[in-house]
């Protein structure tokens, strides 16, 4: 289990609820747009919003942007998403609850040392890319640059530490410095490495309330990553937060099940703290995906779950018809597990976990269960549905 740290009035990680969490689209300097997008977000389920600062006065506005919000009576933790300038992460973080920095925002950049190092040039003879091995010329200037990042890191530390604003650390599979790409080349042990050093850097500084990321398009690296991050702070004795998601997955069914294959699997792993759908569509639409990858991996329960079978040609009713009827009667019932089967063959054994079943038992005709305890049988179709709906009530409220 993860530490828990507090972003704002929203606790992250140890036990508590997996928070989702999404990104505005809108220009952050469009103060009215903001607001009304995130207000959208928050309506439909979001509990961190994260909004880009790519300059110092698109994070200064981050100031009105929750003023505005707070006058709303919408007190949501924001997020400054900050990709090249770390004076508007000192800037945002005074006046937001979280920041979310890149590793390469405080590396040496373009250089070309380290890709020409790495390319057999003197001081680091035979070394290939991944051989994680240097001279000892290099790896003294490797050990510098780390030293460098701490020194430019610290006073962002500083200003979260006195403003008590968390940090996520934010490693992307494209975005891998020339220092970890030379050593790892641009791969899930490249990503996994930079996270750690910007963990060491921190708790270095004793500075503890991180989140940390294992971004990438590729479901398989974003997988792979983020396993391999947690493997190696866990053997560091660290316990941050983690936060999911498969980065640019596209929209319709592809982002859909993209990001379900890559959140849905480390959530099976156990870990994860908060995801986010990144969805190329309107960002309130990505909520309800994020809660159904909750709900199927039994990590966060929101909504009433239904097992049913696909049908075959011993079902003697019109299952489908009867799924639809009973969703929309139920869906409102979060937590309560309704068995829909076509018939008694393999219908009360695979729906044995159910609360309430709705079982095929002839032609048009159905047997309804309760736990796996027979309670009516061989009702009308046309009756049915109604029946179920009497038997859960009538349970509930005795």
């Amino acid at each position: 289990m993860s530490r828990q740290i507090k972003i704002g009035n929203l606790t992250l990680g140890g036990g508590a609820p997996i928070r989702v969490q999404s990104m505005t689209n809108t220009d952050t300097m469009d103060t009215r747009a903001t607001v009304e997008q995130a207000l959208r977000m928050v309506e439909a389920g979001c509990e961190l919003v994260r909004i880009t600062a790519p300059d110092v006065k698109a994070a200064e506005n981050l100031g009105r942007i929750k003023e505005e919000l707070l006058k709303r009576g919408c007190e949501v933790p924001l997020v400054a998403d900050i990709h090249f300038n770390p004076k508007a992460a000192e800037v945002a973080a005074t006046l937001v609850e979280k920041v979310r920095v890149n590793p390469g925002n405080y590396t040496d950049r373009n250089t070309g040392k380290w890709m020409a190092w790495s390319n057999n040039d003197s001081p680091l003879q035979g070394h290939t890319v991944g051989a994680n091995h240097y001279s000892p010329e290099m790896e003294r200037e490797y050990q510098e640059e780390l030293k460098r990042i701490g020194e430019r890191m610290a006073t962002l530390i500083d200003i979260c530490k006195r403003h008590h604003t968390a940090m996520r650390i934010g490693t992307n599979h494209g975005s891998l410095s020339e220092r970890i790409m030379s050593r790892y080349g641009n791969t899930p042990e490249g990503m996994a490495q930079s996270a750690i050093e910007f963990a060491e850097v921190c708790r270095q500084q004793d500075f503890h309330d991180l989140v940390f990321s294992m971004k990438a398009s590729n479901v398989k690296v974003m997988v792979d990553s983020t396993r391999l991050f947690v493997q190696k702070m866990h053997a560091l004795g660290m316990d941050y937060p983690i936060h999911l998601g498969v980065t640019e997955a596209g929209d319709g069914m592809q982002g859909r099940l993209k990001s379900a294959a890559g959140i849905g699997a480390l959530l099976l792993d156990g870990i994860g703290d908060t995801v986010r759908v990144s969805l190329t569509e309107d960002p309130e639409k990505e909520m309800p995906v994020a809660y159904d990858i909750l709900q199927a991996v039994g990590a966060r329960i929101t909504q009433c779950e239904y097992i049913a079978c696909p049908s075959c040609g011993r079902t003697q009713y019109d299952i489908q018809t009867a799924l639809k009827e009973i969703k929309e009667k139920t869906k409102h019932l979060v937590g309560v597990k309704i068995g829909v089967m076509g018939c008694i063959v393999n219908g009360p054994g695979e729906m044995a976990d159910a609360d309430y079943g709705y079982v095929g038992s002839g032609h048009g005709k159905i047997t309804l269960y309760k736990g796996k305890e027979i309670v009516k049988r061989d009702i009308d179709q046309k009756d049915a549905v109604d029946e179920l709906v009497k038997l859960i009530t009538d349970t509930i409220t005795h």
